[in-house]
């Protein structure tokens, strides 16, 4: 039976989550890097869908806890290359609309992540400073999985811009970010696999009908991942099926290339942690060590 509260399924996972994650072992050096994710993030629509908010959170407890999460998402485009600001509890940004009201409400109060802010502005090249906003909070790319994920916003958190379409220049933006993950540090592309809103259906919206063009997109870059083929992966433009569907502006798939970027080897096979589908739209997600 489905929750007729917003948000309801959340309210339930949450008691029972927020006890096991008091036990969530934290990261230390012994563990070596800990992985680069690219998830498929959701909307408010993800806090009404029990089992996707017990994959985050198996997948989030699967790894040691982090030191502080760094995260791209799809809805933050910007240039020159910048960080969300890093004081505790900076309100949250409400980037969506038509929802009910329980969805503006949601707070995600993470601590201070100044620290965090100066490592990755001491990564980044003379020539390509970044930027730091003084006011621009997390957007739903990142607090709505991170609440599924790590529940206890007791992790400082930061989002860094994304600056370009071009997944050569991401890749090499990931590679920057690399040592991060040797200091515990969770690096993070948030888009959706497949995102063809302006091409969703009613039977996608109400009964989770697949059209092909999700699925086929979906099944290519499963393959593409599968054999750590970055080339076919960087050509989706012209190479996936399912396209300009499954992906009418860019956006939602770009964020894969951080996250291959900053893996050990960009070329080495990504471990699947979730797939499936939302509302017609593959919700694929995976790691790279």
């Amino acid at each position: 039976m489905p929750f007729q509260a917003p948000a309801g399924a959340y309210d339930a996972f949450l008691p029972g989550a927020l006890e096991s994650a008091r036990s969530h072992r934290g990261w230390t050096p012994s563990d070596g890097p800990l992985p680069a994710l690219y998830l498929s993030h959701g909307a408010p629509p993800l806090f009404d869908d029990g089992p996707w908010i017990g994959q985050l959170f198996d997948w989030a407890r699967s790894l040691p806890k982090p030191k502080a999460v760094l995260i791209v998402s799809a809805h933050w485009e910007d240039a020159p290359l910048a960080l969300s600001a890093p004081a505790a509890g900076t309100p949250l940004v409400y980037d969506f609309g038509g929802f009910h009201p329980r969805y503006y409400r949601m707070r995600y109060d993470t601590p201070d992540a100044t620290a965090l802010a100066r490592r990755v502005a001491a990564l980044m090249p003379d020539a390509e400073p970044v930027h730091q906003h003084p006011a621009r909070g997390l957007d739903h790319g990142a607090w709505v999985p991170l609440m599924a994920m790590l529940p206890l916003a007791d992790v400082p958190v930061l989002q860094l811009s994304m600056p370009t379409h071009d997944p050569a220049r991401l890749m090499e933006l990931g590679a920057r970010l690399a040592p991060l993950r040797q200091e515990g540090v969770l690096l993070i592309g948030s888009g959706f696999m497949t995102h063809g809103l302006r091409f969703a259906t009613r039977e996608m919206f109400l009964h989770n009908a697949v059209p092909v063009w999700s699925a086929d997109f979906d099944a290519w870059a499963a393959e593409a991942l599968g054999r750590g083929d970055v080339d076919e992966l960087a050509a989706f433009r012209t190479r996936a099926p399912g396209m300009p569907y499954a992906h009418p502006t860019p956006d939602h798939f770009l964020p894969i290339f951080i996250t291959l970027g900053a893996a050990t080897d960009p070329a080495q096979r990504a471990v699947t942690a979730i797939d499936g589908y939302m509302m017609g739209f593959a919700k694929r997600s995976f790691q790279l060590g």
